[in-house]
This record gives C-alpha cells, sequence and structure tokens, in this order.
C-alpha cells in the first residue's frame, strides 16, 4: 500500500492548476476550420487525431515515442480499463495519466460502445446496459452514472457521455428510439458529471450525436444535446460500415447541426481520405485504431497511398517507406528491413511501422491545419486526393 499512496501522492502533486476548458478557432476556409483547446495538461491543436491507448498503451510504442510524433492527446477506453485493471484501483495509482506516464490531456470514451461490439450476452434497459466480461464472463452494469464515475477515476480531462451505438443500417425507427435514449442518457451523463466536483472543474464533458444517417434525427439529437449544454459534440454512429459516401453524405449536414464555437468530433475515423473529407466538412477531432492495427499487420501509410510491406516487391528495396516522410523510421530504415521484420515476425516491424504509422497521420494533420491558415485547404485536399489516392 506504501506505494500505492506514493504514486497518488506523486500525481496530486504534479497535477497543474485548474484550467477551464476553452475552444478557440484560428482561421477558417470554407466548413473547414484550425484551432486550439486550451486544458490543463496542455494545448490540442485542431484539427487533431488522437492515437488511441485502449488499455493504458498505445500498442508497440512508447508514451515519450507518441508524444514525438506529434500527438497532443490520447484516447482511453473507458470499458477496457474497467475491466483490467479496474477504476478503483486506477485512482488509488493516482489516475490514467500516472499510470501510463502520459502528461498531456487524455480523451476517455464512455464504455457503450463496446458494450455493444464486444459483448455478446448484454440486456439494455432505462437505466443502463448489463453485460458479460468479454475477459471471463463476469457481469456487470454500466449506466450513464457508473460512466461517469468510472471516467472520473481515470481522471480523465475529456470525458463523454455515455450513449448506445447502434450501427447505421438499422431501421429508422430502431435508431430512431436509440437516439432518444441516448438524449436521456446524455442528460442523465451531464448531472452525473457535475456533480463529480473538482474533477469536473478541471475536465470537460461532450455529448455525443446519434441518429444515424437520417439528418432529421440527427437534427433533433442536436437540439436535444445543445439544450442540455456540453463542452463539446461528438458525432457518433459512423464507420460502422456504412461506407465513406454514406459517411460524408451525413458529414454534408451534422457538423452543421452543433454548435459552431464547441470543438466536433467525429468518433472512430478513420482512413487518410477520410480525415481530410470530414475536416473539408467541418470536423475538429478524429480518433481511429487504423493507424496503430495497420502497422502491427503490415501496412504503412504514406503520401502516395497504403503499402503492404509484405509483398515481396519490397524484399529488395533499398528507399525509405515514403520519401516525402519526415520521420526517424523513413530516415533511418528501408522499405526492404520493413519488409524482412514483418515476414519473420519480428515484433521491432509492428514497432517501426507503428511509429511510422502515426507520425504519418500527424504530419497530415499538421499539412492540414497550414493549409487552413493559409487559406489553401481546397488546393491542399485536391492534391492530397490526386496523389493518395491514384493507385485506386
Amino acid at each position: 500500500m506504501a506505494l500505492v499512496r506514493k504514486a497518488h501522492n506523486l500525481s496530486a502533486a504534479q497535477k497543474p492548476p485548474m484550467t477551464r476548458f476553452s475552444f478557440s478557432i484560428h482561421a477558417t476556409d470554407g466548413r473547414a476550420r484550425t484551432g486550439a483547446i486550451t486544458m490543463q495538461r496542455g494545448t490540442i491543436r485542431t484539427p487533431a487525431f488522437m492515437p488511441v491507448g485502449t488499455a493504458g498503451t498505445v500498442k508497440a510504442m512508447k508514451v515519450e515515442d507518441v508524444a514525438a510524433t506529434g500527438a497532443d492527446i490520447l484516447l482511453g477506453n473507458t470499458y477496457h480499463l474497467m475491466l483490467r485493471p479496474g477504476a478503483e484501483r486506477m485512482a488509488r495509482l493516482g489516475g490514467l495519466h500516472q499510470f501510463m506516464r502520459w502528461d498531456k490531456p487524455i480523451l476517455t470514451d464512455s464504455g457503450g460502445y463496446q458494450v455493444m461490439s464486444l459483448s455478446e450476452l448484454r440486456k439494455i434497459t432505462e437505466d443502463g446496459v448489463t453485460f458479460a466480461s468479454h475477459l471471463d464472463g463476469s457481469r456487470h452494469m454500466l449506466s450513464p452514472e457508473r460512466s461517469m464515475e468510472i471516467q472520473r477515476l481515470l481522471d480523465s480531462d475529456i470525458v463523454m457521455a455515455f450513449d448506445e451505438c447502434p450501427r447505421a443500417d438499422k431501421p429508422r425507427d430502431v435508431i430512431a428510439k436509440s437516439m432518444a435514449m441516448s438524449m436521456r442518457w446524455a442528460r442523465r451523463s451531464r448531472d452525473a458529471f457535475d456533480a463529480g466536483g473538482a474533477h469536473a472543474e478541471g475536465a470537460a464533458l461532450f455529448g455525443i450525436q446519434q441518429g444515424g444517417l437520417d439528418e432529421r434525427l440527427r437534427a433533433e439529437s442536436a437540439s436535444e444535446l445543445t439544450g442540455i449544454g456540453f463542452d463539446g459534440y461528438a458525432i457518433g454512429g459512423l464507420a460502422v460500415g456504412e461506407g465513406q459516401e454514406a459517411m460524408f453524405a451525413t458529414l454534408d449536414f451534422a457538423p452543421g447541426q452543433l454548435p459552431a464555437n464547441a470543438p466536433r468530433y467525429l468518433m472512430g475515423v478513420g482512413k487518410p481520405d477520410d480525415l481530410v473529407g470530414a475536416v473539408e466538412r467541418g470536423v475538429d477531432m478524429f480518433d481511429c485504431v487504423l493507424p496503430t492495427r495497420s502497422g502491427r499487420n503490415g501496412q504503412g501509410f504514406t503520401w502516395d497511398g497504403p503499402v503492404n510491406l509484405r509483398n515481396a516487391r519490397h524484399a529488395e528495396d533499398a528507399g525509405p517507406l515514403d520519401a516525402d516522410c519526415t520521420c526517424p523510421v523513413c530516415a533511418k530504415y528501408s522499405r526492404a528491413y520493413l519488409h524482412h521484420l514483418h515476414r519473420s515476425g519480428e515484433m521491432l516491424g509492428a514497432m517501426l511501422l507503428t511509429e511510422h504509422n502515426l507520425s504519418f497521420y500527424q504530419q497530415l494533420m499538421a499539412g492540414m491545419r497550414a493549409a487552413i491558415s493559409q487559406g489553401a485547404f481546397a488546393a491542399f485536399a485536391s492534391r492530397f486526393r490526386a496523389r493518395y489516392l491514384a493507385k485506386r
């Protein structure tokens, strides 16, 4: 217990003074915007991409290397962390920042999506969701109040409201019923968050818009959320199998239904061309497992499109993965070496390609921020697509 108390005290001593969440827009170009979110643990430049640290780690990466890619914020997963190592244990150890040694902001999702997608044995009621752990089958209850409590115990900087996330291809009446319940849960999340006291003063709460691909349902959801009032607003229920064309069609109206003076966060997206298209439509924040998962499976993202390093054609290629990438991997290692590592099953292959992918994503975000600031985003997006999609 002495070690636990020491870790907790260290975290409390290192925590900076409370700074209220603020969002400023520095420039716009069409519907694209660039700005900054200011919080007690740092500033998040927008548009921003958040690497996913599901279980207190960005897979195959040390936190200092994640920071070196240019990431201003990470995403942590409420569902996975509540099951292992446990939210109460995390609090005793000083919170998620202290536990994983990341001193910048962390956004935690509410756990709702994972409950729906990972647990086959679940029961949804007005109170919340009762589910069986995918780890050991143990039974748990996750409600708006419990989700807020867990995220408080994790000491999250940006807390997500608890919601249900049905697939976009469900019947309209199913999506409408789910959206209405998510809005009731949003009010309960707001009340529980506000009851969190000191944590609520230094953290922010984001509401989540639902409604599938339906413009009217999305508008109703946005109206309910803005009536409650949140620090930021997420666009949920996309990137769940509907395809890019349908997603973009929804993003043609969904961001504009949300307050212009608050961050807009598109959850679970996505491929590099998804990010460019979404920023073009007014989105400010993103997260996705794609760059890290692809890195573990031999796929690297480049300005000329994705590359499968397992392909034999790379076996004798002495050039870098991407000659225009500024990351340490492209500066030091050849495609041939990366091919060898992945074909041999060496863990270094996953480490190097994950580092490159996260660096590439941050370079893409930096390029978009600069283009918006210069009033040249349309040209940037056109050049990017012409090159990135050329081989498709």
